[in-house]
């Protein structure tokens, strides 16, 4: 699953980009490359875990993330960009939230406009299908969900705020309409507005396009991550802050994949395991490794709160919280599991 972090140019994506992944991707108009890194995503679970456990190792869930070169603003989105985003699962539209030298920005304009490039990338690509479906009516079922997307993008809605049925959404898979992925909104800010709330305007563009909207500033979160654990708490009560804004979202975007994460802890490793929501406990197994799934027997399952409290898994028997479950249970987020399995 890869997240595209989107937006016009000198939005402020690569400097967000760089400081999450750490990485240092050339930023300003001459980057015109994706770039591409991985970032971990941060779980007190496993941190706890850890601590019970002193494991040799820990690892933490990861998403993909890929900085897509900007469209131009005001001159419509070039094709090479609309392309570079349909290959995405899911997006991250940078707001430009500062003032680059002509002015504070409006950033309830600055989200209209960007949504209103995806739809129009939508519109081309619904318009094109539907004329050839209504000349050879080859497939009325894909005719008549299409013509209803059709209908929606005209009226400057999102096709991610329509209703589709997983059969239409089937049937539109070919299409990669770009309007219809997930997305969430980020405002870059200058570091003085790091523990502002968002203006009034957005926020309520965003609430009418069903977006979580959150601002974050770059520099502060680089600055961040570079500091002791020990010295970020101080950091950030400086800056009225409770924990950094990269948590917060990096956390929002697995949300946004559908993704749970299941946990396994031991001597050797503490670790979370990331499935989409509504996976089996066989699918759950196969995540770890398809002979563990191929084998399944059963799975012991204690919840992250009763292990959390109790401490251990003889205390989570002995309070009745530790259940066996079989390949059709439904894993739950901060499920700890352990597979038997035999092949």
């Amino acid at each position: 699953m890869k997240i595209g972090i989107v937006g016009f140019a000198g939005s402020g994506k690569t400097t967000i980009f760089n400081a999450l992944t750490g990485l240092a991707a050339q930023t300003g108009f001459g980057g015109g490359k994706v770039n591409l890194g991985t970032i971990k995503v941060p779980d007190k679970r496993i941190d706890r875990l850890a601590e019970l456990a002193n494991p040799k190792k820990v690892t933490y869930a990861e998403i993909a993330f890929a900085d897509v070169p900007g469209g131009r603003s005001g001159s419509g989105m070039d094709p090479e960009t609309v392309g570079k985003i349909r290959e995405m699962d899911a997006l991250v539209h940078v707001i430009r939230g500062f003032d680059d030298g002509a002015g504070p920005p409006d950033t309830a304009a600055l989200l209209r406009a960007f949504e209103d490039e995806l739809l129009i990338a939508d519109m081309q690509v619904a318009e094109k299908r539907v004329e050839r479906l209504k000349k050879d009516r080859s497939n009325p079922k894909q005719l008549e969900t299409l013509e209803r997307c059709l209908e929606a993008i005209q009226n400057e809605i999102p096709l991610r705020r329509i209703e589709l049925s997983e059969e239409d959404r089937a049937s539109l898979s070919n299409f990669a309409f770009v309007s219809l992925k997930p997305m969430l909104a980020i405002v870059s800010v200058p570091e003085e507005d790091a523990a502002k709330q968002n203006p009034a305007a957005l926020t309520a563009v965003a609430e009418e396009r069903g977006l979580e909207v959150m601002p974050l500033c770059g520099a502060i979160e680089a600055e961040i991550a570079a500091l002791e654990p020990s010295d970020q708490k101080e950091f950030l009560a400086d800056l009225g802050l409770e924990e950094p804004a990269s948590v917060r979202f990096i956390q929002a975007a697995f949300r946004m994949l559908d993704l749970i994460s299941f946990l396994t802890h031991g001597p050797d490793e503490c670790r979370a395991w990331p499935i989409p929501k509504g996976s089996t406990a066989v699918r759950a197994a196969a995540a770890v490794h398809s002979d563990i799934a191929r084998g399944f027997i059963r799975a012991e399952v204690v919840h992250f709160d009763d292990m959390d409290k109790l401490e251990t898994e003889a205390a989570c028997k002995k309070a009745g919280k530790f259940r066996v479950e079989g390949k059709e249970y439904i894993v739950q987020d901060g499920d700890i599991c352990h597979f038997r399995f035999n092949v």
